[in-house]
């Protein structure tokens, strides 16, 4: 199993889960041509994607799903509540998330789970490829145990440390913003993402990559410095918005 990032944050967001002859794509915030071009970056095309899921509609994670999928003819998966936000009109093939239950997408078992985030019927995803469990968490504004149990033991995980508090509270965002990305419906600070890595059991883990990070209200060096805590039990990376992250592989 190996996953990349076609960009991370608040301008866009996308991600490939490979395993086997599949190939998934995690939400699609871009337009048709910018993913396009961060598909090639990452050594991908279109025609080789074998499914987009949606966590959320939220127009970051959203925003460029239907056109991009109704174009190549790509299935969608995503929960009810998201698919009762889409706008009425041309859709393409879409499977509804139905319970929170386990299915499959060719080589890959997705594991869908609730977060609490201020969207319709938002999830999140673990992946199983039968060897590795692959775990993404962002757009989550509190953690609950289980979230806690479902992260345990995990292989890999794309965790966000959206912003720091003291940036948020001294920024340019109006109050009502400062208490939505703050707030238990909104977005993991740095402190909460590091309560979350103290919750789970560390030894499986060969990757760790921070997510998310907002660009007005955090900076790489205040997230290093939580994960540095760990004191080199991390193996972390920081995903951006322009570049996302390279391939990931699990060995």
């Amino acid at each position: 199993m190996r996953f990349a990032s076609l960009g991370s944050g608040s301008r866009g967001n996308a991600m490939l889960v490979e395993a086997g002859s599949t190939c998934l794509m995690v939400d699609c915030g871009f337009s048709i041509t910018e993913t396009e071009k961060r598909l090639t970056r990452l050594g991908r095309s279109p025609e080789e994607l074998s499914a987009i899921l949606v966590t959320h509609e939220h127009s970051d994670h959203i925003r460029g799903v239907l056109p991009f999928a109704r174009r190549h003819a790509i299935p969608v998966w995503m929960t009810h509540g998201t698919a009762a936000a889409l706008p009425e009109g041309d859709l393409p093939p879409l499977h509804a998330i139905a319970g929170y239950t386990d299915f499959h997408v060719g080589d890959i078992q997705v594991q869908p789970y609730p977060v609490p985030h201020d969207a319709r019927e938002p999830c999140q995803f673990l992946f199983h490829s039968g060897r590795h469990r692959l775990g993404l968490l962002t757009d989550c504004g509190s953690l609950t145990p289980h979230i806690v149990s479902t992260l345990q033991g995990c292989d890999a995980l794309v965790l966000e440390f959206n912003h720091d508090p003291e940036m948020l509270a001294r920024g340019s965002y109006p109050p009502a913003l400062k208490r939505r990305v703050g707030g238990d419906y909104g977005h993991l600070n740095n402190h909460q993402a590091r309560r979350l890595l103290e919750q789970i059991e560390l030894g499986p883990l060969q990757h760790l990559v921070a997510a998310h990070l907002s660009e007005k209200n955090n900076a790489p060096e205040r997230v290093r410095e939580q994960l540095d805590a760990f004191d080199g039990r991390l193996d972390y990376s920081l995903a951006c918005q322009d570049g996302g992250f390279d391939w990931r592989t699990l060995e």
